[in-house]
């Protein structure tokens, strides 16, 4: 229950940053300079805290504490922490500065229309210090998770937009939008800080080394270095620095645009992709029990759990579509109007965020997909592959359609290009990840899909029946609830039947979710 509720507070916190974001310094030219700066934090929190790093780490410390009760020679823990962090911690470190070394030129290539590159590249100098803070925490998070230990994790981002929103308000007055820079690299130390005790007291529970006898075999255990394969980590590495290409070329291809162009998208993306984030806690979660299921051979437990996930991602994601979708205007509305955030900036911000909506079971299902196919800890380039193509359609279809519609065809090809990834995952399922019943899996995604339309429409009829945009917000999102819930028990959609077991287990065992 308190990971739940870390995990809400860390959500709730980071659209309070984005308010004060839009609050203190709108949606314009020196907004778009900080957000071109953000990629390198939501690169880095992607690649080292939820998916890349995770995907290597968390298989490597389930086999190591599965061998911890059998070893009698070194504890294979902490035989995998000396030979990994170490290499991982100077990686992290020299990632870091060659970011900040190059930081104009990559504001070059990330925006070469942007006005202010000299904003941008002060402001990305003072984010690239997360690449150390970042990959720090999420070494302690994939760790952390293994152990069955939740609550720390969860409470990374409590801490991270803390620092974020402190910072802004203490120096937004003296630095500007720089005081948002400053504020990541506040954040990114206090969610390394929130998480070492734990770390720390889950490393000394371990079995001490034993010194071995001259000439005796090398306990297994005290190879575990081995289980983090090179082969592995450069999949990952390509598979997120694929996925994260989407915000490039987002922000490539409205950098020429009119000023704010950068910062709709922005503020668009963050509210829309807040039903894929809930729909993907039960899969961080589970993600551990997967790659342990997995590691025992026990693929049957392995499948009946990642076709149980997907379908309650599908679920949670489509109900969250469906409320985007139909309020959009009051969402954006109540959240962001104030300050130097205008009526205009609401509009833009609403149009773009209703063409997000159409994409988010995409990136749902592609984020509980791929964590199947890396469960076993063992290199796959099929998951890189198909994010390749996925990639490339969105760039090509961005390209054709940020002519006549703007921002709006940039959402729309990412929406396009991440939807034929999760086509791509879920048709090699089987063969090349825990092999799933894929008609089956396709087969639960059309019930909740027919309820997610008509939610939508009963949604957009009750949000038009009220003139407040907080109560016609509110009232929008009950009818899709409702309805949903209504339609889901009507057409007998098997995510129904599965989400009482897997809610009364949450409520007895602590979880973590962003």
């Amino acid at each position: 229950m308190l990971t739940a509720v870390l995990s809400a507070a860390g959500s709730v916190l980071g659209l309070a940053r984005d308010q004060s974001l839009a609050h203190l310094f709108g949606a314009g030219t020196e907004t778009d300079a900080f957000l071109v700066a953000w990629t390198v934090p939501e690169f880095a929190s992607t690649l080292l805290i939820e998916d890349g790093l995770a995907f290597v780490l968390v298989p490597a410390f389930s086999a190591a504490i599965a061998r911890r009760a059998r070893s009698g020679g070194r504890d294979p823990v902490r035989a995998l922490v000396s030979s990994s962090l170490p290499r991982f911690g100077l990686a992290f470190l020299v990632a870091a500065v060659l970011f900040i070394a190059g930081a104009p030129a990559l504001v070059h290539v990330l925006a070469p229309g942007l006005p202010d590159q000299r904003l941008a590249a002060d402001c990305t100098r003072l984010t690239a210090t997360c690449v150390l803070t970042f990959g720090l925490t999420g070494y302690c998070s994939a760790a952390l998770r293994a152990h069955g230990c939740y609550v720390p994790p969860a409470a990374i981002y409590v801490a991270y937009n803390t620092g974020v929103i402190a910072t802004m308000l203490a120096g937004g007055t003296r630095w500007g939008v720089r005081s948002a820079a400053m504020g990541v690299a506040v954040g990114g130390c206090l969610m390394v800080a929130v998480q070492l005790p734990a770390f720390h007291r889950r490393l000394s529970g371990g079995k001490a080394d034993t010194v071995r006898a001259p000439g005796k075999a090398p306990d297994e255990a005290a190879l575990n270095g081995r289980a983090v394969h090179l082969g592995l980590i450069a999949a990952v590495l390509t598979f997120a620095l694929c996925r994260q290409s989407q915000v490039f070329i987002e922000r490539f291809l409205a950098s020429p645009l009119a000023a704010g162009s950068i910062s709709h998208l922005n503020y668009a993306q963050k509210v829309a992709q807040l039903p894929m984030v809930l729909s993907l806690m039960l899969c961080t979660v589970t993600f551990p029990v997967v790659a342990q299921a997995v590691a025992r051979g026990d693929l049957a437990a392995a499948r009946a759990r990642v076709e149980r996930d997907l379908g309650l991602a599908a679920c949670v994601v489509l109900a969250g579509a469906a409320a985007v979708f139909a309020c959009a205007p009051q969402i954006v509305h109540v959240l962001f109007q104030r300050g130097a955030f205008t009526a205009a900036d609401t509009a833009a911000t609403a149009s773009v965020m209703r063409v997000y909506a159409l994409g988010l079971l995409g990136h749902s299902m592609v984020g509980a997909l791929v964590r199947s196919y890396f469960s076993a800890g063992r290199p796959t380039w099929y998951p890189v592959g198909a994010m390749a193509v996925g990639t490339a359609a969105t760039a090509g279809a961005g390209a054709w359609a940020v002519g006549p519609w703007g921002v709006r065809g940039i959402a729309g090809a990412n929406a396009f290009g991440i939807t034929l990834t999760a086509v791509l995952l879920l048709a090699a399922m089987n063969r090349r990840g825990v092999p799933v019943d894929v008609t089956k899996v396709v087969a639960g995604l059309v019930k909740p899909l027919l309820a997610a339309v008509g939610a939508t429409v009963a949604g957009l009829l009750a949000a038009a029946s009220c003139t407040s945009p907080l109560a016609a917000g509110t009232a929008g999102c009950l009818a899709v609830l409702a309805v949903f819930c209504v339609l889901l028990w009507a057409l007998r959609a098997d995510c129904l039947a599965s989400l009482v077991p897997v809610v009364r287990p949450a409520n007895r065992k602590p979880r973590h979710a962003r």
